[in-house]
């Protein structure tokens, strides 16, 4: 067998791969594991009890993380007018109409999130092919398509986070950095578990929390046990 490297063998010290833990612990242990000598993001990984392919077995939403994600995040708003303006005030990083339209079309990307105001729409939806498949496409159900753009920016800044479920049932989502206490880091979360626990499909029969593990960037996953929220999941 070849010897495992000083930082493997730590982590195999301090984490059970055949226990679940409370979120509280699995935060600690997820801190405690690190060896990247830089800020790892710390990822929650939740595998659902649904068939993403039935429409109505779709959970898809956004949240605002108590502690934010610890990640700056550039935000482009098209909008005309008053609205343009509200969304600079906000805070937005680019704001524009059809001249930013044409510069995205153009090849502008250094943006992470989009909003949109319903009136944009139509021209929006001609960058489809640009934004959607790097998840950026506004969207209504998720409030990234909005008139109340002042709003949807400081969210966006605030830690707003955007999750959807994919083929293999899994819903990814960032809760954090290894510099974020071990509460931040549990209260992000438990605050997408929660989420995830209300969206609970009436269509997805069986257990719906199948699993949920948390891990840094170079750091194991921790398991956590669904079973503090099955209760939960019974009741939506």
């Amino acid at each position: 067998m070849p010897k495992l490297s000083k930082n493997r063998a730590k982590v195999e010290k301090i984490v059970d791969p055949a226990r679940k833990y409370t979120v509280d612990e699995a935060c600690s242990l997820v801190k405690q594991a690190k060896f990247g000598k830089f800020d790892e993001t710390v990822d929650i990984a939740v595998r659902l009890g649904v068939n993403p392919k039935h429409a109505d077995q779709m959970v898809r939403g956004a949240i605002v993380l108590p502690h934010g994600t610890g990640q700056s995040v550039r935000v482009l708003v098209f909008a005309k007018g008053d609205k343009e303006r509200e969304a600079k005030e906000a805070g937005a990083d680019f704001a524009g109409s059809d001249d930013m339209v044409a510069k995205v079309s153009e090849g502008f990307m250094d943006f992470d999130r989009v909003i949109a105001t319903p009136d944009m729409m139509g021209a929006v939806g001609k960058l489809g092919r640009i934004l959607g498949p790097r998840g950026l496409m506004p969207n209504p159900k998720v409030g990234t398509v909005t008139f109340d753009v002042g709003n949807a920016v400081k969210e966006a800044k605030g830690g707003k986070i955007e999750y959807r479920v994919e083929k293999a049932g899994i819903v990814h989502a960032r809760i954090g950095k290894s510099s974020f206490t071990e509460q931040a880091l549990a209260q992000n979360a438990d605050a997408i578990i929660q989420a995830l626990v209300r969206q609970k499909p009436s269509t997805a029969k069986g257990t719906y929390l199948r699993s949920i593990t948390v891990s840094s960037t170079m750091g194991p996953g921790v398991k956590v046990d669904p079973g503090v929220y099955m209760g939960k999941t019974e009741e939506t």
